[in-house]
């Protein structure tokens, strides 16, 4: 009997030879590499979603297309061109013309235009093509280079005021053709205001040029 047998173990139980088996606990370092593999990609996946959420919220830091700017600038170019166009009342001569059944209005509001900066052309009634057919506050009429220019610089100093152009007209002088409806001019503040308005569009032509 080999000495490695124990004592009542023989027969087929019989150990022979000068090794035996040795007892190990199991292998535990694959089931910690996918234990770690799982959290790399929990954590990887938590990650990406906040970047996610990140970007819903602030727009991802994305510039805008170069067309988007372009056509931006050329909207604030508009503008700062209309200002830099507009003339000031000083260089704008204005007829007045009285086209209802009240006597002395065109000589009254004429004055009060020169008042605020107007230059006064002729002042009288108006012809057969407006007398007594105006129903609204006034009518201001200009050449068709006039639309954007000096008409709506009148146009506030008469609220309600109906814009007018005359194909082939001459001159630069515009017509004040009162109506009916007429009360008077807008109140000095407001048309102060309005004309500010106007004349000062935002933005202006130095933020364009820095912006674009």
């Amino acid at each position: 009997m080999s000495m490695l047998t124990p004592p009542g173990m023989g027969g087929k139980y019989r150990i022979t030879g000068g090794t035996y088996p040795r007892m190990r606990p199991p292998r535990r370092r694959g089931r910690l590499m996918a234990a770690v593999a799982a959290s790399v990609t929990v954590l990887g996946l938590i990650g990406w979603g906040t970047l996610q959420l990140i970007d819903v919220f602030t727009g991802g830091g994305k510039k805008a297309p170069a067309s988007a700017l372009t056509a931006n600038c050329r909207t604030k170019a508009a503008h700062a061109a209309r200002a830099e166009a507009l003339p000031q009342p000083g260089t704008i001569t204005v007829n007045v013309y009285n086209a209802t059944k009240r006597t002395g209005l065109a000589k009254e509001t004429a004055n009060e235009l020169k008042k605020r900066g107007f230059k006064i052309g002729d002042v009288g009634n108006a012809s057969k093509e407006f007398d007594k057919k105006v129903k609204g506050t006034g009518i201001v009429l200009g050449p068709t280079s006039a639309l954007n220019t000096s008409l709506p610089v009148l146009a506030t100093q008469l609220a309600g005021a109906e814009r007018r152009t005359a194909t082939g007209r001459k001159g630069a002088d515009l017509d004040l053709i009162l109506g009916d409806s007429f009360k008077g001019l807008a109140e000095q503040a407001s048309a102060d205001q309005a004309l500010a308005r106007l004349s000062a569009p935002t933005p202006s032509a130095d933020s364009t040029k820095k912006s674009c």
